[in-house]
């Protein structure tokens, strides 16, 4: 679980799991001072970590000499009922064309992709 706290700046939130702690805020033409990640940040922040990491465990299983993957990504939020998650992987290291293609296609198989390629519904506790 993730709890987030409003700080003493202006919407600057402290977000933590207990162990791990980081900063979220808006942008300074919203009222924020810009001292962390955006909300929408984030979301693009655990796709392109899932994916990333998906790809080095799929290597790492199959004996690919990956030496690193980066993965960018970018949500699209101009539609007023659809929001679309575009990303890009990059694959580095000794590979063959066959195995950069095995890496690529693993990366759908990240679990946050499929997570928020699900319906979803929200659920008020207070």
């Amino acid at each position: 679980m993730i709890s987030a706290t409003s700080q003493a700046a202006r919407y600057q939130t402290r977000f933590s799991d207990g162990v791990h702690e980081g900063f979220s805020d808006t942008i300074a033409d919203k009222g924020g001072q810009n001292s962390g990640f955006r909300p929408h940040d984030l979301l693009e922040a655990a796709l392109a970590s899932c994916v990333s990491m998906t790809v080095r465990m799929y290597a790492d299983h199959h004996a690919i000499p990956l030496a690193s993957v980066t993965a960018k990504v970018t949500l699209d939020r101009s539609q007023p009922d659809e929001i679309v998650f575009r990303y890009e992987v990059d694959v580095e290291g000794d590979l063959t064309p066959e195995q950069k293609d095995k890496l690529l296609h693993a990366a759908r198989a990240c679990p946050v992709r499929q997570t928020l390629s699900k319906k979803i519904r929200f659920e008020s506790g207070a």
